[in-house]
This record gives C-alpha cells, structure tokens and sequence, in this order.
C-alpha cells in the first residue's frame, strides 16, 4: 500500500518532468514557477525524512550544512529519476544517504579509518559557544586535555634527533678530516711506494692509497656506532664492545674523546649556538678563573680613597726617584 506522502512525491516530480522544456528550448515563465514550486513541495513533504537521516548521520551540529546537502540530493535525484525503474521515494533515498556520508567524512575526519587508529576526535565551534553566543576558549572543548603537552614533546623529541643527527654528523665531518690530514702526512715505505706510482690514478687519491681510505671509513663508522649507542642510546660498555668487537676501555675511551671532540663543535659551530648557550652552568672554579682578581687597590673602600694610582715608565726620571725613596725607606 503507498502511503500519501509516497504519492504526493510522485505528483510532484511528475510536475516538474512535464515542465521541462524540450532539448535545446527555453523553458517559460509559467514552467520555472512550476518547477520551484514542484521542488519547494517535494523539500516540504521530505523534510522529516531529512531530519531522520540527520540524526542517523550524527550530523545534528552541521544541520544548515546537512540541509543543503540534501537538497542537492533531491535535485539531483529529480534530474536522474525514471519512473519505469523504482518509485521515486527509493531512488531519493539513496541519494540523500550518499550526500550526507560525502558531508560526514568531510567535516567529521575522525570517522575515517585513519583517523580511528590514532583515535582522533573533531571538535565543532558551534560547541563551544557559550550562552551568550560568544565563542570559548579551544582548549576547554578538546577531548585530551593532555594534547597540547603531547605535542610540544613530540616537537622537543623532533628537533632533538635533528640536532643529535647533526651533531653525529659534524663528529663524523672532524673524525674524517683529521684522518686523511694524518694520512697525508704520514710517509710510505719505498717499496710501497714505488709500487703504487706503477697502479693506475685512480687508486690513489691525493696521494693516499684507496686500502687506507676504506680502512678509515670503517674506522668512522664503527666509532660512530660506538658514540651513538654510548651517548644517545644508553648502551653499556659491554654490550658495544659484545656489538664492536673493540675492547671495553677501548669503548669507553672513544667515547671520552668523542664527547670532549662534540662538545667543542657545539661551541664554535654556529647550528648549535642554542645549545652552547643552554649548556649547564661552569664550576665555581671555572668561574674563578674566569675573573681574574684587579693588582689595583680598590677605590671604593674607605683606606683607599685619598690613595693616587699612576703609570710610570720604569726608564723614566719619575720611576727613579721612586725607587730610591723606597730604597731610603727600607734602609
């Protein structure tokens, strides 16, 4: 049995496919007001059905965004209806369902897939407006009250890797330099090296023998395994020199050198000026040599106010005449 709202859609789409004009006319005036009011019926009959498939969406907070939707659907559906294949109440049905899934995973992120595993969660700003209409603050309306902490700590663990990725980097720069300037300078046997000026050019480089060259790269790398678990990862001396194949004092001496070699980078390498200056604060030994004492009397206590300081020159008449008063004095 068809209920009368089934009916009356039926009438009123059927309005609207006789005033359609034929393909390439214009439609008339009397058509166009036919047609808005055909369309201002069908929104009028299915606007319960509306506020159904709303609420079924959760979409009560974007309801004038929900609203257009579907009458986009209806328009859409009207275009699209042939009344010899389903009744028109079906055929709009899916048609709002579609347009309302398309709003919900647009204005509601966190109903995708993606968004569920990291359990994201949208916040509209129309909760978060107070009686009077004004708008809160953000903050209250989030779902985790500690995100905002999360966030600044996934920054500061962020921009640590990069620094300690770039400081490795630097040590690694140091450690190479400094091993091919000692391989420049150190001589070779005669026979070794009369051997390789008979080799082609380009098992040479610089004058250093392409066997040294990978023997310091695996230097390189083997001591930046060793600093990077000691001093970023917390490994102990025994599981690297277990993971090296160096010996325990060997590891813990690299490791002195590396931090002492790293520390100086952080201060003359402008990258890591932040870090240089955020570093702990000097020993109050270190801060005593910083200052150096004054050889001159102060000026400020009450002894020392009438007293005159004076430069003299040691050849001079001045000098002189000092000296044999000082003489006189001891005397």
């Amino acid at each position: 049995m068809t209920s009368k709202t089934t009916l009356a859609l039926e009438a009123a789409v059927a309005v609207i496919l006789e005033n359609r004009p034929n393909d390439g006319a214009t439609s008339t005036n009397r058509q166009r007001v036919n047609v808005d009011r055909a369309h201002a019926q069908i929104m009028k009959l299915i606007a319960p059905r509306v506020r159904h498939f709303v609420r079924q969406y959760g979409l009560i907070n974007y309801f004038e965004d929900a609203e257009q939707c579907c009458a986009i659907a209806v328009h859409r559906a009207v275009e699209a209806y042939e009344p010899e294949k389903a009744q028109f109440t079906t055929f709009v049905n899916w048609q709002i369902r579609g347009e309302l899934q398309s709003l919900r995973f647009r204005v509601m992120t966190d109903q995708r897939p993606s968004a569920k595993r990291v359990a994201a969660t949208t916040v509209s700003l129309n909760a978060i407006l107070d009686s009077d209409g004004e708008m809160g603050s953000f903050l209250d309306a989030l779902e985790d009250e500690f995100a905002v902490e999360a966030t600044e700590s996934a920054a500061s663990d962020y921009l640590a890797d990069g620094a300690k990725s770039s400081l490795i980097g630097a040590y690694v720069d140091h450690l190479r330099t400094v091993g091919m300037e000692a391989l420049a300078r150190r001589p070779l046997p005669k026979r070794q090296e009369a051997a390789l000026r008979k080799e082609l050019p380009r098992l040479r480089m610089n004058g250093i023998a392409a066997a040294d060259l990978e023997k310091l790269e695996a230097t390189i790398a083997r001591e930046r395994e060793i600093v990077e678990g000691r001093l970023f990862s917390g490994a102990s001396l025994e599981q690297l020199a277990a993971e090296t194949g160096v010996t325990a004092e060997r590891v813990r001496q690299i490791t002195k050198r590396a931090a002492k070699a790293i520390a100086g980078i952080a201060a003359v390498d402008p990258r890591f000026t932040v870090m240089a200056e955020a570093g702990p604060p000097a020993s109050k030994r270190a801060q005593a040599r910083a200052t150096k004492a004054s050889i001159l009397a102060d000026a400020a206590l009450p002894h020392n106010r009438l007293s005159h300081v004076a430069a003299m020159d040691q050849f001079g008449p001045d000098y002189q005449s000092a000296f044999d008063a000082s003489a006189a004095l001891r005397q």
